[in-house]
C-alpha cells in the first residue's frame, strides 16, 4: 500500500460543509496525520487571506496553495514559494470585454480585492470568502500583477464566455469554474494540478504520494496529477468520473473518511 505523504483538500464543498464548518472529528483526523509525518494542506480558489483563516482554526502550519494555485504562501512567515500572475496584456483584454458587455469583473492583487461596482455579486462573493474589497475604477488597477480574475454571472452566461475566449486566451491563461457562476482567469500555469506538482517536490515526495480532494472542475487537474485522486459524493459527474477515489460528502465527513481509510491505518 502506497505511504502518502502529501495531502490536499479543497475547501468550499469539500473540507468546508454547507454551513462553512469543519467538524471536530475531522479536524482531529487531520492533525494525526500530521503527528504521523504527512503533511495536510488545503488547495483553494480563494485569497490567501480567506484560506489563512481557516487553515490557521484547524491549526495547520504548512504552505497552502490559493488563487487555484497561482499562489503557495506559508502560513507562518507568509513567504510566497510559488506564484503565477495574468499576464497584462490578458488582463487588459478581459477587462476590455467584460466593460464592453456589462459583466462583472473582480480583480486580486495583494491579496485584497477590487471591484468596479459595490453590487449583490460582490457582497454575496466577500459574504462567502470574508475577502477584504476595494471599489472603484477597475483601469487604475488592471496593470498590476494579479494571481487571478473573477467573473460572477449566471451558469450559462459563464459557460457561453468560456467557450467564447478559449480559443482567444486559452493557450495562455487557465479558464475555470469554482462555482457553476464563477469563471476564473489564472495564468497558464496558476493551476492547482501545477501547484500540487511544485509542493511535492518541495517537500520532497512524489507525486504518488500525493492525495488531492475536491468536487469541482477547477478541482481536475490535481486529481489527475495526484496518485490519489479523490472526489467527493457531492462532486460534478464529470469529476466523479475521472477520480480513482469516490469518498463521503462534503457534509458526512468525506475528508476524514479518505484520511483514515489511506492514511492512518
Amino acid at each position: 500500500m502506497t505511504t502518502y505523504k502529501l495531502v490536499a483538500a479543497d475547501l468550499d464543498d469539500t473540507l468546508l460543509r454547507d454551513d462553512l464548518t469543519i467538524s471536530d472529528a475531522t479536524i482531529a483526523a487531520m492533525h494525526q496525520a500530521v503527528a504521523k509525518g504527512v503533511t495536510v494542506t488545503i488547495a483553494t480558489g480563494r485569497s490567501f487571506p480567506s484560506a489563512a483563516k481557516i487553515a490557521n482554526q484547524i491549526g495547520l502550519n504548512v504552505p497552502i496553495i490559493t488563487y487555484q494555485g497561482a499562489l503557495i504562501k506559508n502560513l507562518i512567515d507568509e513567504k510566497v514559494i510559488y506564484e503565477r500572475t495574468v499576464p497584462i496584456d490578458c488582463a487588459r483584454y478581459l477587462l476590455d470585454y467584460c466593460e464592453q458587455r456589462g459583466l462583472h469583473l473582480q480583480l486580486y492583487h495583494g491579496d485584497e480585492l477590487y471591484a468596479g461596482e459595490d453590487n449583490d455579486k460582490v457582497k454575496k462573493y466577500v459574504h462567502l470568502t470574508k475577502t477584504p474589497y476595494i471599489v472603484g475604477d477597475l483601469r487604475q488597477w488592471i496593470d498590476i500583477p494579479q494571481p487571478k480574475m473573477l467573473i460572477i454571472d449566471e451558469p450559462a452566461v459563464c459557460d457561453q464566455i468560456r467557450e467564447e475566449l478559449l480559443p482567444i486566451l486559452g493557450d495562455r491563461l487557465h479558464i475555470t469554474k469554482s462555482k457553476p457562476h464563477y469563471l476564473e482567469f489564472m495564468h497558464k500555469e496558476g493551476t492547482k494540478g501545477h501547484a500540487i506538482a511544485f509542493l511535492a517536490e518541495h517537500i520532497g515526495c512524489t507525486l504518488e504520494q500525493v492525495i488531492a480532494l475536491g468536487d469541482a472542475w477547477n478541482d481536475r487537474e490535481m486529481l489527475e496529477v495526484a496518485g490519489l485522486g479523490v472526489a467527493m459524493d457531492n462532486a460534478l459527474p464529470e469529476l466523479k468520473a475521472l477520480a480513482n477515489y469516490v469518498t463521503k460528502s462534503n457534509n458526512d465527513d468525506g475528508v476524514r473518511h479518505v484520511l483514515e481509510t489511506f492514511v492512518l491505518v
